[in-house]
């Protein structure tokens, strides 16, 4: 089989078919994003804003703060880095309705290519310190309180945002990991019902980076057990057409991209929820965690 295709596709079901982008739009909500930059010791960090009050949300000093962690590579693409953490449509007016308001926050790692064209200055513990800075400056500085505060990472920044709850747990809420299987161990996640906070876990069944029956199945039970927990795990990632996600060239990573699902909020095209037990979606899988907090 040529390299430019997944070792999967003689998996794909009788009927099924291959979509090769996703249904959304890119570009057109980043004018609703401010710029922002934050140093903290001799670390400086540029990030992405979004204000709901300026769209007509009310401010009650409780409104959610999403914190979107990108991927690796994804801070070399200028604006549309905004897009591929998946916060973009989050700033759209459906989803904010969904949500009742809530702030996003972007924070952009400081990448670069090295002589041999490797992307370094990726997300890494040497940058814990710095982001949590970033967030609770962000919250004092550019909110009037907030309530719910939901970490949401893609690829290593999945990996990042999970690292964030598992060393500032008292921060935050929620942690969305998508595309990761860097979970704490038995003894972390009982510090998770300890603590009452909930993990919403997204990888696929198919991802290419994270085998999920070599990393993650044998976590199945002691995950299940957990008081606040959603596993939303896919046996294929889809696009909002519902045709199985791919990308053919380079590395071959179209079931690893879950974050594309997510950006669409778990839904479909049609209205219908990518997971029965989501029928509002994701924004209103967090807007009940935020009626709860």
């Amino acid at each position: 089989m040529s390299e430019l295709y997944a070792s999967w596709y003689d998996e794909i079901p009788e009927g099924d078919f291959i979509s090769k982008a996703p249904t959304y739009k890119v570009g057109e909500l980043f004018g609703r994003f401010h710029k922002g930059e934050y140093t903290k010791g001799d670390v400086t960090l540029k990030y992405y804003w979004y204000d709901p009050r300026e769209f007509g949300a009310v401010d009650d000093g409780k409104l959610t703060l999403l914190t979107f962690l990108h991927g690796t590579s994804n801070s070399l693409v200028g604006d549309v880095c905004i897009n591929y953490t998946g916060a973009e449509l989050y700033a759209s007016d459906s989803y904010q309705r969904s949500l009742k308001g809530a702030f996003i926050l972007i924070p952009v790692a400081n990448e670069y290519r090295d002589e041999e064209g490797k992307v370094q200055g990726y997300w890494a513990p040497d940058y814990l310190n710095s982001v949590h800075g970033l967030i609770l400056d962000f919250i004092a500085n550019q909110t009037n309180g907030v309530g719910l505060r939901v970490l949401l990472g893609n690829s290593s920044g999945a990996t990042f945002v999970q690292r964030l709850m598992d060393n500032y747990m008292d921060d935050f809420d929620v942690v969305i990991p998508v595309g990761s299987d860097a979970l704490p161990d038995d003894a972390g996640l009982d510090l998770y019902d300890e603590k009452g906070k909930c993990l919403f876990l997204a990888i696929c069944k198919r991802d290419e980076f994270h085998p999920f029956e070599e990393n993650l199945i044998n976590r199945m039970n002691r995950l299940e057990k957990m008081k606040n927990v959603f596993l939303f795990l896919p046996e294929w990632t889809r696009n909002g057409d519902k045709g199985i996600a791919s990308i053919d060239g380079g590395i071959e990573m179209g079931q690893h991209c879950l974050m594309n699902a997510v950006q669409a909020n778990l839904m479909f095209d049609d209205g219908t929820p990518m997971d029965p037990r989501l029928p509002d979606g994701l924004t209103g899988w967090i807007a009940d965690r935020a009626g709860k907090s």
